[in-house]
């Protein structure tokens, strides 16, 4: 990545509402998993499993953002968890429905995050996971 992006990057992450973090993770999250897929298709086998190691890095920070006093954080735990078992599961058996699978979660996860945000942004109400 060349500097004037991380410089972009940065600047993008520092000015962020929280959800919107929450947003990238998600998006970057499903960016990763594609690129692992497109490896194992390319027989890429190390930048596959850099790119899931990424993916489980950015659930890894998902969960530590949980805040484990509502029910549905402790939900979406359990599903992280899930997430993390398949991703590790396609690395190793380089089973791409396992990645598959996760990427639809993730998805489906990323546009109900997306719904809150607009939600949030026209009642001025605060969002908290």
């Amino acid at each position: 990545m060349n500097p004037a992006n991380n410089i972009y990057l940065k600047t993008q992450i520092n000015t962020s509402h929280p959800g919107e973090l929450t947003l990238m993770l998600y998006n970057g999250c499903i960016k990763f998993m594609k690129q692992s897929l497109d490896s194992i298709q390319q027989k890429d086998y190390e930048g596959k499993n850099e790119y899931i190691k990424k993916s489980l890095d950015i659930i890894d920070e998902l969960i530590i953002t949980l805040d484990m006093n509502y029910d549905i954080s402790r939900n979406l735990n359990s599903l992280y968890e899930f997430m993390k078992n398949n991703l590790i599961k396609g690395n190793i058996s380089l089973d791409t429905r396992c990645i598959t699978d996760v990427i639809e979660l993730m998805t489906e996860l990323r546009d109900t995050w997306v719904q809150a945000l607009k939600q949030v942004k026209s009642n001025g109400t605060k969002v908290s996971v």
